[in-house]
């Protein structure tokens, strides 16, 4: 039987595309304007800023509600990632069995859950409010301690946990930062930073001594009811004219 022999089908050579050519008319989006870059604040503009602030709220105060400083302490470590409001919900009724670390250990990891389930990550934080109240005990006679080593010790106490502590229970001169100190040190151009600890450092940087004990609750309520997130209220901002924000509506 003869042998069958193919012949190679050749391939075709792909032709590259031709590259689309920009468009010369359509204008390109103009670049975001960094915070980083626009002028710094002159240290006349950031003592008007707080003036206006100690002016407008001479006295202002955090939100989270406790007795003392080891209840604060407790309502600060339930915040995270929860509502002032919502905290303070859960821990009216438990702060009236529990106030002191010797009547949360008594009280238990199981029936503490109860008083906050409705707290997120209540389980979580169940388990750190109980262990740091016994090592409280344990460590610092019942005490809350006052440096903020000794406090970021506590299980579920963090940096911004510490400097709450510290400014509202033994008024020590600390910035915490949270999401709203953060997104108003950044878009005012105050304290701009990619990390809060960034911020924190650059706000205590510029900030009057004078205003420091009272200047993170400023910060966070402006934050709250001001500047917020999405649809900041420019128009009613006590700062506009100084403001250092591109896309302020006023």
């Amino acid at each position: 039987m003869a042998k069958i022999t193919r012949k190679p089908v050749p391939r075709k050579t792909a032709v590259p595309k031709k590259k689309a050519k920009p468009d010369a008319t359509k204008p390109k989006a103009p670049a975001k304007k960094s915070l980083k870059a626009t002028k710094p604040w002159t240290p006349a503009e950031v003592h008007e800023v707080f003036s206006r602030f100690r002016k407008a709220n001479p006295e202002p105060k955090g939100e989270l509600e406790h007795v003392n400083p080891f209840t604060l302490l407790v309502a600060v470590v339930l915040s995270a990632q929860a509502t002032d409001a919502g905290v303070n919900k859960a821990t009216r009724a438990l702060f009236e069995v529990a106030d002191t670390p010797k009547k949360m250990v008594d009280l238990g990891e199981e029936r503490l859950r109860d008083y906050i389930k409705t707290i997120g990550l209540y389980r979580t934080k169940a388990r750190n409010v109980i262990a740091l109240s016994a090592k409280l005990l344990n460590e610092f006679g019942g005490e809350v301690p006052r440096t903020r080593a000794e406090i970021e010790s506590l299980p579920g106490a963090g940096r911004k946990t510490a400097n709450v502590v510290l400014n509202m229970a033994f008024g020590e001169h600390t910035m915490a930062v949270d999401t709203h100190v953060f997104r108003v040190g950044n878009r005012t151009g105050l304290a701009p930073g990619k990390t809060p600890l960034e911020v924190e450092l650059g706000l205590e940087k510029v900030i009057p001594a004078e205003f420091m004990l009272h200047a993170h609750h400023w910060l966070i309520l402006h934050g709250r009811y001001t500047c917020l997130a999405r649809k900041p209220r420019c128009e009613v901002c006590l700062i506009n004219d100084l403001c250092r924000w591109p896309e302020k509506t006023v």
